[in-house]
């Protein structure tokens, strides 16, 4: 399946290389049926963001002020969308730091887990969590054997 893709770059320090992150989300659609079937069809939109944006919406949305790694919001396939995935780079870049991770890993891990969001994967409880993480261990590895590296660029 081919999609569309939106992506907007809100986070200052942040740089972001369009065409691979098409790239990802295009190889994990490629292979939508080892992940539930995929996102619904649809305009796909993601969203950089800072932490306190995305703490914003966050609160407004869910109910929970505090920061976060990656919140989801479902489209609607009627309109053509499928969803929107909001990703915070200063989390990634904290966790990154903290863990001795690879910054560009841990962000590309983060937009993974978005799209397993809209795909219908949850994390909220044990069992569900372990189907999560072992779909983000899948889908890894089909961005790894697709050749794409990301290449995200931080300015602390």
């Amino acid at each position: 399946m081919f999609r569309d893709i939106a992506i907007s770059n809100r986070h200052p320090g942040l740089g972001i290389d369009r065409p691979t992150i098409r790239a990802i989300l295009h190889a994990l659609d490629d292979q939508a049926p080892r992940f539930l079937g995929g996102p619904l069809p649809g305009e796909l939109s993601i969203v950089f963001l800072t932490d306190p944006a995305l703490a914003r919406l966050h609160a407004e949305f869910l109910g929970d002020p505090k920061t976060t790694d990656v919140i989801t919001f479902a489209g609607e396939p009627a309109f053509g969308t499928c969803g929107e995935i909001c990703v915070s780079a200063d989390t990634a870049a904290t966790f990154a730091q903290r863990h001795h991770h690879d910054f560009s890993e841990e962000l590309t891990l983060y937009v993974i887990h978005g799209w397993l969001h809209l795909a219908g994967y949850d994390d909220l409880e044990p069992a569900p969590k372990r189907r999560m993480r072992a779909a983000e261990n899948r889908a890894r590895r089909v961005v790894a054997t697709a050749g794409i590296r990301p290449a995200f660029r931080w300015k602390a």
